[in-house]
């Protein structure tokens, strides 16, 4: 084949037959083909979109280009979950550990934060001694003897994604629904686990702005998934403002601790337990509410012996910011906003996140948010509390922070609600 054919196959509108995309993920991922014939398929997919068929054999040829990960030894069936990213977002911490605790295995392969959004990977390592790369074999052994394990995704998954995913993001293709959908959804099937629940985000602190973008995202994987065999069910949840009360690292460690005692943010308790009986129910486990696991303190046992079989002590003291600046309330009045983007991007440049994926993250830096919209406030009241390691950089924190919130007299805030629409 000829990649020029293919190129201009899509360019046209046309669609590309099973032989044609097989051939291209194979060949690029050899390094057959150039970057900048893969960065003209891109942006023609961008362009002229993929029909169902096509996403689905193409995320197939992703998957066949590494490795696909087994878990049939295990004793309980398997169930994971995905989120898009935001601001906050720390309810892989609970959430692992509360399934596990009732009755099915969580093989969870999590990534790093880049620019506003956080990453899992990320907030574990602020454990002290605890490790994200584990070979399949270790896997295996933390997820038969405490039934979740939070890792890093090995060299051999989805290879072919891993190019093009760099490729995407310095060509201005990364907003292809087809590309994000088959990227997400190559790896969790070659993850091995038998349902998966999707959990996209929409509103400016998300990669999803409006709920019609999300939409379509959603029922994109949810197909594919089916495509695939897997049992596939998406959640659309709000991310116009922080999930929580903590943005950062340690400072979400420390918030998922909580939560997993029974105590936390009331949005965070929610959407862990909402997700958990999703996750539940895909996986045919019945008998156990995640809810009554939070308050037995059985989640934690569970959060414990699967930190601690990663090298980590649950019970060693969390980094803590060598610096903190408070932002306090202008006036008083309601809290009618906060922007979960701001929030983010504040965050960002107190060192919890990176802008290039090479860099390094401070473990204690970040926003602790002491109001959520709707809250009423007086002058002076501190409203949030920016930690970072180096005082210098509070400046351009709280120029990211200039307009993300909205005190007013009095006042409704228009917000989405938590859990907008499910899809399946």
């Amino acid at each position: 084949m000829d990649a020029i054919d293919v190129i201009r196959a899509k360019r046209d509108g046309g669609t590309l037959t099973p032989a044609q995309i097989d051939w291209v993920v194979d060949a690029y991922t050899r390094g057959a083909i150039a970057e900048e014939q893969m960065s003209a398929l891109a942006m023609a997919i961008l362009l002229n979109g993929m029909s169902r068929p096509e996403v689905a054999r193409w995320t197939d040829a992703m998957i066949r280009s590494g490795e696909r990960m087994d878990w049939s030894a295990l004793d309980r069936p398997t169930t994971d979950k995905h989120s898009t990213g935001g601001v906050g977002d720390k309810i892989t911490l609970p959430l692992a550990p509360l399934v596990a605790a009732c009755g099915a295995a969580v093989p969870q392969l999590s990534g790093r934060g880049l620019g506003h959004t956080g990453g899992t990977l990320d907030k574990l390592e602020s454990i002290p001694g605890w490790r994200a790369s584990l070979s399949s074999a270790e896997m295996l052994d933390v997820l038969a003897a405490n039934g979740a394990v939070v890792c890093a995704a090995g060299g051999g998954l989805a290879p072919a994604d891993r190019r093009l995913y760099a490729l995407r993001d310095v060509t201005g293709t990364v907003e292809s629904i087809p590309l994000i959908a088959s990227s997400i959804m190559s790896k969790k099937i070659a993850e091995g686990t038998g349902a998966l629940v999707l959990d996209v985000k929409v509103g400016s602190g998300a990669f999803m702005k409006t709920a019609a973008d999300a939409r379509e995202l959603a029922e994109t994987m949810v197909a594919i998934g089916a495509d695939h065999g897997l049992r596939t069910v998406a959640l659309l949840t709000a991310m116009d403002r922080p999930l929580g009360h903590a943005v950062g690292n340690a400072l979400e460690v420390a918030e998922s601790v909580e939560v997993l005692s029974g105590g936390g943010p009331a949005d965070v308790v929610e959407l862990t337990v909402t997700l958990a009986r999703e996750m539940l129910a895909a996986a045919g486990v019945t008998g156990t509410d995640p809810a009554d696991a939070l308050k037995d303190g059985s989640a934690l046992d569970v959060w414990r012996r699967m930190i601690s079989a990663q090298g980590g002590d649950p019970d060693a003291p969390l980094p803590r910011a060598a610096e903190t600046h408070e932002v306090t309330a202008p006036s008083s009045g309601v809290l009618t906003t906060l922007d979960a983007y701001g929030v983010g991007v504040a965050a960002w440049r107190l060192g919890a996140g990176r802008a290039r994926k090479e860099d390094p993250v401070s473990a204690g830096a970040g926003v602790v948010c002491h109001v959520r919209p709707g809250d009423r406030v007086r002058a002076g009241q501190p409203l949030l509390t920016l930690h970072a390691d180096d005082a210098s950089r509070f400046d351009r924190a709280l120029e990211a922070l200039d307009g993300a919130y909205t005190i007013t007299e009095s006042g409704v805030p228009a917000l989405l609600p938590l859990v907008i629409d499910r899809i399946a």
